[in-house]
């Protein structure tokens, strides 16, 4: 994990992965949910490899997170909310603050809603990345408009394999080796 001088790049020792509202009742409903659920677990299998912080989101009464995404997390935790903005949850305020970082990497549903709005109100103050092929909505249209919207607004929009080679910053460690398997 290096990239220390290189300000445009996420720095792994300062980033936190941010999984919003993976949950049963909304996945069903998602456009490409089947690109969106294996890059999420991608991440969540990579932010284990490389011990970064994840914190999870489910909105209410839309269903637990997806089993295939509980099952990855020993102990797993999802701060609920009511809020689509996920800093308007308190405990999610605290969660994210108490980890010490200044970059969010945001992936999860819906991108027009939940991930549009905590990626607008996060960019005042943390270095927010939206996962473009990590995140989804209802309908492609949707979701199109909200990545447009959030890199007008300064987000910047990436994808699973360039996050994933970011934090990486070079070839040839036990951590490359092991994330290798992730993007094969």
């Amino acid at each position: 994990m290096n990239n220390d001088s290189a300000p445009g790049l996420i720095r792994g020792d300062d980033a936190v992965l941010v999984v919003i509202d993976m949950q049963e009742r909304l996945f069903p409903v998602m456009t490409d949910k089947a690109m969106l659920l294996e890059n999420v677990v991608r991440l969540i299998r990579f932010s284990e490899i490389l011990e970064l912080p994840v914190v999870f989101t489910e909105q209410e009464k839309l269903g637990e997170t997806l089993p295939q995404i509980r099952s990855l997390v020993r102990g797993f935790d999802a701060v609920r909310k009511i809020h689509f903005d996920c800093f308007g949850s308190e405990a999610f305020k605290n969660k994210v603050k108490k980890l010490d970082r200044s970059t969010l990497i945001l992936t999860g549903t819906e991108a027009h809603i939940c991930v549009v709005q905590t990626a607008l109100h996060a960019a005042d103050s943390y270095r927010v990345h939206v996962v473009g092929d990590a995140v989804s909505s209802r309908s492609l249209h949707n979701r199109e408009i909200a990545l447009q919207r959030m890199m007008q607004q300064g987000v910047t929009v990436t994808s699973t394999e360039m996050v994933i080679y970011e934090l990486l910053g070079k070839a040839g460690t036990d951590t490359f080796r092991q994330a290798l398997e992730l993007v094969k």
